[in-house]
């Protein structure tokens, strides 16, 4: 009988962390259980439950985990070449999968620069179903106006950190922590390419190898991707003489609503689907 009134006292703890042990006491007693109020207190604390305020609290860090699906962050790293050039790499995290994508680099960032960036990140994550709600990022004057439109086109809502708080957007920032350490500080860089080159490298490893916590020692899922602006495909299929890109009837409206039209007709693939190819303007 005594342990069934403790397993009951500590079960009511815990689905109702609000809950003192007053509260408990007068819910046993509703019960027709007859306790002390101290009998309930000295058993949540042998069961080392903390007093109902420390319980009910939530934290940064917990709000995040619970809300990791629906989140992404991005942010800037600053790094300097050899030939003493500043160069600036833009990526993006996701918070339940700790997938990278490296958006690009350039010297310096212009809005029109960092508009495509993000408009290229919206149509890998919906050819990936992704289907993040919110995207964290600090007040960085290199983030224009334009990027949180193209966000709110897709159902993205652009959320600030506060001023001088890092921490709100601390798995971004364990990224670009977790990249200087690991690579910028330990390769000198020549130019923007050899840079593009070692964040290509580095990116198959953080995604393909990399043990995470938070992922019970696993790698993330997936590969990110670094654009090269001399990169014009066509996606699925050979065409040299289009400098674009290609997208699938599903993701046609998304183009468009990003002011992306077609070049001309659809292209019919062997056994497979029609594509429509895409202008993708040059990254500078």
């Amino acid at each position: 009988m005594v342990r069934s009134i403790r397993a009951l006292i500590l079960r009511l703890v815990r689905e109702n962390p609000s809950w003192g042990y007053r509260r408990v006491y007068g819910e046993l007693t509703t019960l027709g259980i007859k306790v002390a109020p101290s009998t309930v207190w000295e058993i949540l604390k042998q069961a080392g439950l903390d007093p109902a305020p420390q319980r009910a609290s939530t934290t940064w860090a917990d709000f995040l985990r619970s809300q990791a699906d629906a989140l992404l962050a991005c942010d800037f790293i600053e790094t300097v070449t050899l030939t003493g050039q500043r160069q600036y790499v833009l990526a993006v995290i996701e918070h339940a999968t700790r997938h990278v994508r490296v958006l690009g680099t350039t010297a310096p960032p212009s809005s029109n620069w960092v508009t495509q960036a993000i408009k290229n990140l919206v149509m890998d994550l919906d050819d990936a179903g992704c289907r993040a709600r919110f995207l964290l990022r600090d007040r960085d004057g290199k983030f224009p106006a334009l990027m949180d439109e193209v966000l709110d086109e897709v159902s993205i809502k652009a959320v600030l950190t506060g001023i001088r708080m890092p921490r709100m957007n601390s798995i971004m920032e364990r990224w670009v922590q977790s990249c200087r350490h690991e690579l910028l500080d330990r390769c000198l860089v020549w130019n923007e390419c050899h840079l593009r080159h070692a964040l290509r490298e580095y990116d198959l490893f953080y995604n393909g190898h990399r043990a995470h916590q938070a992922l019970a020692q696993a790698a993330a899922v997936g590969h990110g991707i670094v654009d090269h602006p001399d990169d014009h495909r066509i996606v699925g299929i050979e065409v040299s003489a289009l400098a674009g890109g290609g997208t699938s009837p599903r993701n046609l409206a998304l183009y468009e609503r990003l002011g992306q039209h077609p070049l001309g007709p659809a292209i019919t693939l062997p056994d497979g689907p029609s594509i429509w190819p895409i202008w993708r303007a040059p990254r500078s």
